[in-house]
């Protein structure tokens, strides 16, 4: 079975595996933090409200399909003009690390969640956490990607979903719900209780997750986590999934031939309009 402990890119619904391990990885997140200091000495910290994912990595002998595959993807052929997708094998849940907190800076929450089948709506409490309250048993909360229909998958790749802390398992049913590379629904995945694991079908490339309380009341919405081939944990940090794009690239032929050397530099954008 396919699994998601090797790096996986490419563009949606053609992504493919590169099994062979980097010589050198930095998976940075970008801080942008800048100091100002006064002339009495104190000093004063300025940072944007997120902070941006980075990616640099380098293969020596890379095979040469895997070292024509991120060519491609480089110099964006055969690729359309939209960002990259890329399953970090370190990630341990693919979440927005803000959304993992159950925290949003849109009122409402529709930055990472959208309702469904019934009563159900999203507040910030006093934690600033965000919640459903639900007055239909019917009703169900998904999780928003943000660029895509869902979090890129491959058919015969495992997910697992594991819904918010403090869910009760006798009542909620975890659900994963598997779309084609359009965003064409395809199919579900559910169980009852807090968690679910599934194996993607044949045509999806994306998954989305949802969780049905199957009660009334108040549901927080941190704690959750979504990964790809291994078992999820509860509030694990989110490190997201972000859509990225190529920013520098380098290859060098190796010996022997036709091996290469490898480098290529990713930045996380919400789109690449190239």
């Amino acid at each position: 079975m396919a699994m998601a402990r090797n790096l996986w890119i490419g563009a949606p619904g053609r992504l493919r595996e590169i099994h062979q391990a980097a010589k050198s990885w930095e998976r940075t997140a970008e801080l942008d933090v800048t100091e100002f200091k006064a002339l009495e000495g104190r000093v004063t910290t300025f940072a944007p409200a997120r902070t941006v994912r980075r990616l640099k990595l380098s293969f020596d002998a890379l095979e040469p399909a895997d070292a024509q595959h991120l060519a491609r993807l480089a110099r964006r052929v055969g690729t359309g003009r939209g960002p990259l997708v890329v399953l970090d094998p370190v990630s341990v849940n693919l979440l927005d690390p803000y959304q993992a907190a159950g925290q949003s800076d849109v009122s409402g929450g529709w930055d990472h969640w959208f309702t469904m089948n019934g009563d159900i709506a999203l507040t910030r409490n006093a934690d600033a956490v965000t919640t459903a309250d639900c007055q239909d048993p019917a009703a169900a909360v998904g999780w928003v990607h943000g660029t895509w229909a869902g979090w890129p998958v491959v058919p015969g790749m495992q997910a697992s979903w594991l819904l918010p802390a403090g869910w009760d398992p006798a009542t909620a049913t975890a659900q994963l719900d598997w779309k084609a590379v359009d965003g064409t629904y395809l199919s579900t995945s559910h169980a009852t209780g807090t968690s679910v694991t599934a194996t993607a079908p044949a045509g999806a490339a994306f998954a989305t997750p949802v969780a049905r309380p199957g009660a009334t009341g108040l549901f927080g919405l941190a704690g959750a986590c979504l990964t790809l081939g291994d078992a999820p944990v509860a509030h694990a940090l989110g490190d997201g999934c972000p859509a990225m794009a190529v920013t520098a690239y380098s290859d060098v032929p190796a010996r022997p031939l036709p091996y290469r050397n490898i480098s290529i530099d990713l930045v996380e954008v919400r789109r690449a309009a190239l």
